[in-house]
């Protein structure tokens, strides 16, 4: 039977506590799945409106741990691992599939705003406050090297497609384009007149997509380093930045709470998506190219069909903004990071 004012399962067997399997509850006609999860985790309140009307809804695990906000989430490539960068200043990393801490990487940054892997998954790099951009070996915790250019802190980072290129972005106003591996700094980028907020590089390799406090989305020649276009519409800060997986769109959110839709050839506004009731602080496109996930300071995750601007799904398990997501290269994993201090694994998603 379900406790209705706390919403929770009875804890009425030991036995099912143990064996964390599912339990199936006969509620008003309809089949609840309550998964309970080891120690580090814990399964979500689900909104019982939503499993009653979808059957589909992701199973969410929660990772707690953090001792504030989280501001930045990655999955490697294998869907395996998961880090997450904090406000503490800590990084944490997961082996999601034995649901084990792998290491806490010390505090150096001040706060981690962004963290991300290779593309081979080798390694996990990190920015913060400090400016720094750090590469570690995230199998042994190790600090491999570090780039230092920027004057202020390192908001986005993004590596290119084949694992050559990392372009980062900073309060400084500018985007700089580096070889990572031997630390050569090809080109500095400096059209935003206040501090750039996210990048994205296309699928391709040959645009940047850079975003900034002054309401702009600028487009710029990977190779040159030349601006090639100004994008206008939003009516503040842009947050947020995502190239579709074709390299064709470029999907943008903002503290005006809505998320506009690019054409990147003629940089003509597609059409514009409200839904989020604060500004849009997280976006990323499936792989199939078919839907857009948004996450937003209201506390909520969107899954939209972009191309028919509809909403198909929100979630709401987090209990404060949620400023990061990340999905696995098969779509079938979605992680989230929230000032909450957690960090959730949604799937199958």
């Amino acid at each position: 039977m379900l406790n209705q004012s706390s919403n929770k399962p009875k804890n009425t067997s030991k036995w099912w506590r143990e064996i964390g399997m599912v339990s199936l509850i006969i509620l008003g006609g309809a089949t609840y799945g309550l998964l309970q999860y080891p120690q580090d985790f814990f399964s979500s309140k689900p909104n019982i409106e939503q499993v009653t009307v979808n059957w589909q809804i992701p199973t969410v695990q929660t990772f707690t741990g953090n001792t504030s906000g989280v501001w930045s989430v990655a999955l490697s490539n294998d869907g395996q691992i998961l880090a997450s960068g904090g406000h503490d200043g800590e990084i944490r990393i997961w082996n999601i599939e034995k649901r084990t801490l792998l290491h806490r990487l010390p505090a150096q940054h001040k706060a981690v705003l962004a963290v991300a892997f290779s593309p081979d998954d080798s390694i996990l790099a990190s920015s913060g406050e400090d400016g720094i951009i750090r590469f570690w070996n995230w199998q042994t915790g190790e600090l491999i090297t570090q780039l230092a250019s920027h004057s202020k802190p390192v908001r986005s980072f993004v590596f290119s497609s084949d694992g050559q290129t990392l372009v980062s972005c900073s309060w400084d106003k500018t985007v700089k384009i580096w070889n990572w591996r031997t630390g050569e700094l090809e080109h500095t980028l400096e059209g935003h007149s206040v501090g750039v907020f996210a990048v994205d590089i296309s699928p391709d390799g040959q645009t940047i997509a850079s975003v900034s406090k002054d309401k702009t989305i600028q487009l710029w020649d990977t190779a040159t380093g030349k601006l090639q276009q100004t994008l206008t519409g939003h009516k503040d800060s842009v947050r947020t930045v995502a190239f579709s997986p074709d390299g064709n769109y470029l999907a943008t959110g903002s503290n005006d709470t809505t998320i506009k839709l690019w054409d990147v050839t003629t940089g003509s506004l597609i059409d514009t998506l409200k839904g989020h009731e604060s500004l849009v602080n997280s976006i990323v496109f499936s792989p199939d190219n078919q839907t857009l996930i948004s996450a937003s300071q209201d506390k909520m995750i969107k899954r939209w069909d972009w191309k028919s601007m509809t909403v198909l799904e929100t979630f709401s398990d987090h209990n404060a903004p949620v400023n990061s997501l990340a999905l696995s290269a098969d779509g079938h994993k979605l992680v989230s990071g929230s000032w909450d201090k957690t960090v959730k694994v949604w799937r199958p998603f």
